[in-house]
């Protein structure tokens, strides 16, 4: 059986057994969340959990209840817990998962049964799951876009790829090629691994040997620290750049002093304090990361907790709008809450200001996104 997991601000974690009744609940809104907090992506789910100690237990004077239960980072799984969420909950609004396969899983479901769904990672949001999902990371081609022109400005012009062999892996490759190559770019090796994989010495290896001016490493929670390490070890000197899916404290933890000088896109909640006052960004990116460090500890911030909160900044415009045309646990609510996201506009949250449309899924733009080296153990602003 899937663990279910209670948070400490009182959230309430219900888990449905096999074979009980399913009661339409019309008193609260029911949220299914399904993560990852076990296995390799667990870096990514933990966080992601954790931050549901600091969302909201009402939105519009309705209580919410919150169903958690992790997937391992296994797209079956994921599709199980969402189908539960489905027949057995009754769930108003489906969230996860960690990483970009079980997401999709879990867009389908969401997609089949007409429930509004927001993604905890990077997905291809094609016609069949346009009308139910939306993603609350950052769209690769506005992350991939700030790499690619860092190294346009140090003068690169060969790039090595070592990423994921799956659909993060293909999202970000088949980005360079539409954005990074009419940039002057080139791609001059592409070499892939697999997510639980404990070795990557024979591509280093290939990668060292090429000798590009630079490698993007596409890779995400603790598993994207493989490569950094293992290039250093292999004597690569040039610059490494990482996506948004290594941007937590346990990448330089686990990387260590091979993560020094490393380039990384990010989002603006692992440095608030660094935006101006104006950035519509900074107030709530503060307030998750005071929050998270006063509980998790010092320098615990994690751009993959801001994902699970933000999906709860936006429900705190959106839910309201839709208590207006429908009482929760109906399909009629489902579908308010849908349009809702829709109508709703300058959503401002700890990762970027949402605007979704009907064919903008992701509904972010330039503000989503910083870029940050590592210096002396820590993050800052890159140059």
């Amino acid at each position: 059986m899937k663990k279910a997991f209670l948070s400490a601000a009182a959230i309430v974690v219900a888990l449905a057994l096999p074979g009980s009744p399913a009661v339409a609940q019309t008193n609260e809104i029911t949220i299914g969340i399904t993560v990852t907090t076990t296995g390799p992506a667990a870096a990514l789910g933990i966080p992601e959990r954790n931050s549901l100690d600091f969302v909201p237990k009402e939105i519009g004077g309705v209580p919410i209840k919150i169903i958690v239960l992790d997937d391992g980072g296994d797209p079956t799984a994921a599709t199980t817990n969402a189908r539960r969420f489905v027949t057995e909950s009754k769930a108003d609004i489906i969230m996860g998962s960690s990483t970009t396969p079980p997401t999709v899983a879990v867009s389908t479901v969401a997609n089949e049964a007409g429930i509004p769904h927001f993604g905890l990672a990077p997905l291809p949001i094609n016609e069949a799951r346009m009308k139910w999902s939306v993603a609350m990371p950052q769209p690769i081609p506005i992350m991939g876009k700030v790499l690619y022109e860092h190294m346009k400005a140090h003068g690169i012009k060969t790039v090595g790829f070592i990423g994921f062999g799956d659909s993060y892996g293909d999202l970000w490759a088949n980005d360079f090629k539409a954005q990074a190559v009419p940039m002057g770019l080139t791609m001059s090796t592409e070499e892939r691994f697999a997510r639980p994989d404990t070795s990557v010495a024979g591509q280093a290896l290939k990668l060292v040997a090429a000798n590009p001016d630079a490698i993007l490493v596409v890779a995400s929670g603790t598993a994207a620290a493989l490569p950094q390490t293992t290039l250093r070890e292999r004597g690569y000197k040039g610059l490494i750049y990482q996506t948004h899916g290594a941007a937590s404290m346990d990448f330089i933890r686990i990387a260590g002093p091979a993560a020094e000088g490393v380039i990384m896109a990010s989002g603006p909640v692992m440095s608030p304090e660094s935006q101006p006052d104006s950035a519509l960004t900074k107030k709530p990116g503060l307030a998750l990361n005071t929050a998270y460090e006063a509980k998790y500890g010092a320098n615990s911030r994690s751009q993959f907790a801001g994902h699970s909160y933000d999906a709860f900044e936006v429900l705190k415009r959106v839910i309201p709008v839709a208590l207006k045309k429908a009482k929760p646990g109906t399909p009629e609510f489902r579908e308010a809450i849908r349009l809702a996201l829709i109508s709703e506009k300058e959503i401002a949250a700890s990762q970027g200001v949402y605007n979704f449309t009907e064919k903008d899924r992701y509904g972010l733009d330039d503000r989503s996104r910083i870029i940050l080296t590592v210096k002396d153990g820590k993050y800052v602003p890159a140059k």
